[in-house]
């Protein structure tokens, strides 16, 4: 691979990551959430954009690591649960925030956790920096449903 293809798939591998950011970003805490009880652990709603930013840098660090290193022939499966936990990430912001359903977005949040984990442990197999650079997101992701839970727990 020439450092243009390189760079292309970096810019690539942003885009895409960046892309299901922006989607879920449409949907933010609104009045509905405010009237929410919440736990008095609930990190204030200013910490959530550069978290979240954070994380998406590292999750698209992850895939170009993997793809540079194997491409979409040999990291077919990986790669695809990088997508699909994306879509599911994007969905869980719609869920909560845009269709006001806590109890919705649990599930999708179980499922969403559920192939990150799959997902970390491909990654690892093929390039354990990828894979390590996805334990900040697992254990955001872990914290955020543990949180998704109790709203709904205390607001049903």
């Amino acid at each position: 691979m020439t450092i243009i293809e390189s760079i292309l798939g970096a810019i690539g591998w942003l885009a895409l990551t960046f892309g299901a950011a922006w989607l879920g970003s449409r949907f933010m805490p609104d009045e509905w959430y405010k009237t929410l009880k919440k736990p008095g652990w609930n990190p204030p709603n200013k910490i959530f954009g550069p978290v979240w930013s954070a994380l998406y840098l590292l999750m698209a660090a992850a895939a170009w690591l993997v793809w540079r290193g194997y491409g979409f022939s040999v990291a077919v499966f990986p790669l695809v649960l990088f997508i699909l936990q994306l879509l599911l990430n994007a969905a869980w912001t719609w869920t909560f925030f845009g269709l006001h359903r806590p109890g919705t977005a649990l599930a999708d949040i179980i499922v969403l956790w559920v192939i990150i984990l799959a997902m970390l442990t491909l990654f690892w197999q093929f390039e354990p920096l990828a894979g390590a650079l996805l334990l900040p997101y697992l254990a955001w992701v872990s914290f955020a449903t543990y949180l998704n839970l109790t709203i709904w727990r205390m607001n049903r």
